[in-house]
């Protein structure tokens, strides 16, 4: 009798350690994914100089990108909840695959918007879905657990996914042959690795009795906190409202404004950003949520000074700081909204409240750099890089602002 209860313990202490390199496997794709989106940054200054873009026209693919995201997830962030995880990250990718062979074939500025627009729509599946993936897998793998890791690596493989894009990009572009198509060729092949990493992993979804009445998705307030959940969204608004300074418009500004034309600096003063918030998000797991959140307003505060600073003198090193320094606040700021909003969401809504709160990110993603973009035609860049860095600062004011008249 005893021999033969043995082998029960065994089954599941495999299917535990299947999550826990599931887990892995995940958050490697997640970074793939995300890479992949980034990888223009670097090269639109190439673009511009081939085929004469102005800052507007870079403001436009950047921010279709930008929509593409939103639409899909309006549309299907949310659906993972009934229909499986891996159900949607397999097109997810398949999706960002296309975009990759369109950015090889079809160079010209209708396939360079194209290309943009599916890799938005495939990120805006990923994101709200690995997310709630690795959270799934986690629990899976360490049920007694603390959230830290899933925290720490959800959110660092999307800033570390998006800072290692523009990197790798900028290197390949500067120092590899065909710099318009190389990078998309090494990510090609990686994106095809990740289909094949989805494939290999474990689903976490049970598929409900009865298939729920499909509908767009709803921004669903975590745990019915409705001002908790706004200082969370409007954190990340003007975190991804950094992010996409930096991805559209800055490596062109330090090309023409600071005369830095070098394509690994174009990559560099993307990555430095990103980099930053990845990594000040692994060190700030120590603190409360408190001061996680007032660390990441200040910070992010602070290096928006410096940067408004940096366009007015005229300086490199100064707008690098700058950036690195909005760029960690960021990056906490991020982290905190994403524990907030998934601690207090119930599991069969997790991947519905994440989407939501994406999908405000996403929105400060595009909406303010799309606003600089067109304050371009009719102001000098650093009059715009003003106006851009004192809204932003204004918007914190007010996150700390509702903050405390919630707490108080």
């Amino acid at each position: 009798m005893t021999v033969l209860t043995r082998p029960r313990p065994k089954r599941e202490q495999t299917g535990s350690a299947r999550h826990g390199v599931a887990f892995w496997l995940i958050a490697a794709v997640f970074v793939v994914s995300l890479a992949f989106s980034t990888v223009p940054a670097p090269l639109y200054p190439l673009y511009q100089r081939q085929d004469g873009f102005s800052s507007f026209t870079v403001t436009i693919v950047f921010a279709v990108y930008a929509v593409g995201v939103i639409v899909s997830l309006l549309l299907a962030g949310h659906v993972s909840d009934w229909a499986g995880r891996r159900r949607i990250l397999l097109p997810a990718l398949g999706l960002e695959i296309v975009a990759a062979v369109l950015f090889l074939t079809w160079p010209a500025l209708p396939g360079l918007i194209l290309a943009r627009f599916l890799t938005g729509l495939g990120v805006g599946l990923i994101t709200a879905t690995a997310t709630a993936y690795l959270l799934e897998l986690h629990t899976a793998h360490r049920p007694a657990a603390a959230r830290t890791r899933f925290e720490i690596v959800s959110a660092a493989a999307n800033l570390g996914g998006l800072g290692a894009g523009t990197l790798v990009a900028g290197a390949l572009a500067q120092f590899a042959p065909a710099p318009l198509r190389t990078p998309y060729v090494v990510f090609l092949v990686l994106l095809a690795l990740g289909v094949a990493a989805v494939a290999a992993a474990p689903e976490t979804v049970s598929a409900p009795p009865e298939r729920p009445v499909y509908r767009p998705q709803r921004i669903r307030v975590a745990g019915g906190d409705r001002i908790a959940y706004l200082v969370a969204a409007a954190g990340a608004f003007t975190a991804f409202a950094v992010f996409g300074l930096f991805t559209s418009l800055a490596p062109g500004f330090v090309a023409g404004s600071l005369h830095h034309p070098g394509r690994l600096l174009a990559g560099t003063t993307s990555f430095l950003v990103f980099a930053a918030g990845a990594a000040t998000q692994s060190a700030s797991g120590r603190l409360t949520p408190r001061q996680r959140f007032l660390t990441g307003l200040l910070a992010q505060a602070a290096g928006l000074l410096i940067v408004a600073a940096a366009t007015q003198v005229t300086s490199l090193w100064l707008f690098l700081v700058g950036g690195a320094i909005a760029g960690a606040g960021a990056g906490i700021l991020f982290k905190s909204g994403v524990g907030v909003v998934a601690a207090a969401a119930a599991a069969h809504e997790r991947g519905e409240t994440l989407a939501g709160l994406f999908l405000i990110a996403y929105l400060g993603l595009v909406g303010p750099v799309l606003g600089l973009g067109i304050a371009t035609r009719y102001v000098a860049t650093t009059t715009a890089m003003l106006w851009f860095t004192g809204f932003l600062l204004a918007l914190l004011a007010g996150i700390a602002v509702l903050d405390r008249s919630r707490r108080s």
